[in-house]
């Protein structure tokens, strides 16, 4: 059986692999293979990178799922809310090695992670609930509103509006974009660099610098428990 997530420990270096499938679709075990990861780099005191297939982070929630029942889909939200929170206040950096595309989910853990490293290349990235029919979840649109770049806020929720990866670094989704021939040199070279971070005092400026964010986050995720999406 293929595992859903692949986890390698290098060097003080977690690299953390999506390999769910085409879509690198984000369901209850994928998200529990993550969690498990993310243990494993924290007993490690390692950084995380966390990237997904060549031309795919992942496409997002899985569909089968979230078309099932209502409270199918709140379940799997709920769960893939409090990974996003996890990440956001995680002790060690997390590089995002954005591979291609990245819908949905697959966007917001973009908007989770430290450091956003995205290829050149004919790939969409963004935030597309709106543009098939889901109302998007509190905590998803708070979580947006705190890593997007204002002027970019509304062309994201409000109107699904997908991104190549050059105006996804302008929007906020990336923080550097490369060509293909660069990506994992440069994901090697962030990750080696933020292996040199007191570690500490990236925790507790982390959590001091995102304060409020994690606050409302937890607000929205437990409002999220009572609504319907």
């Amino acid at each position: 059986m293929n595992e859903l997530v692949c986890c390698q420990i290098e060097n003080n270096i977690a690299t953390i692999t999506l390999q769910n499938g085409k879509a690198n679709a984000i369901s209850h075990e994928v998200i529990n293979d993550l969690n498990s990861a993310l243990d494993k780099a924290e007993q490690a005191n390692a950084v995380v990178v966390l990237t997904g297939q060549p031309g795919m982070l992942s496409a997002g929630y899985d569909l089968k799922i979230m078309q099932e029942s209502m409270q199918s889909a709140m379940a799997l939200v709920a769960k893939g809310s409090a990974l996003t929170r996890r990440m956001l206040a995680f002790p060690y950096p997390i590089i995002v090695a954005c591979s291609g595309h990245a819908v949905a989910k697959g966007a917001f853990l973009l908007l989770a992670a430290d450091y956003r490293i995205g290829v050149a290349g004919d790939f969409k990235i963004g935030l597309n609930e709106v543009a098939i029919g889901m109302t998007m979840h509190h905590a998803g649109v708070e979580l947006a509103r705190g890593r997007l770049a204002p002027v970019f806020f509304n062309r994201s929720v409000i109107l699904a509006e997908m991104f190549t990866p050059q105006d996804a670094e302008n929007a906020g989704f990336l923080d550097k974009l490369v060509s293909e021939q660069e990506f994992w040199p440069t994901v090697n070279f962030v990750a080696q660099a933020m292996t040199k971070l007191n570690m500490t005092a990236h925790h507790q400026t982390k959590l001091k610098a995102r304060a409020e964010l994690l606050q409302v986050l937890d607000e929205n995720i437990e409002k999220d428990r009572h609504s319907s999406l």
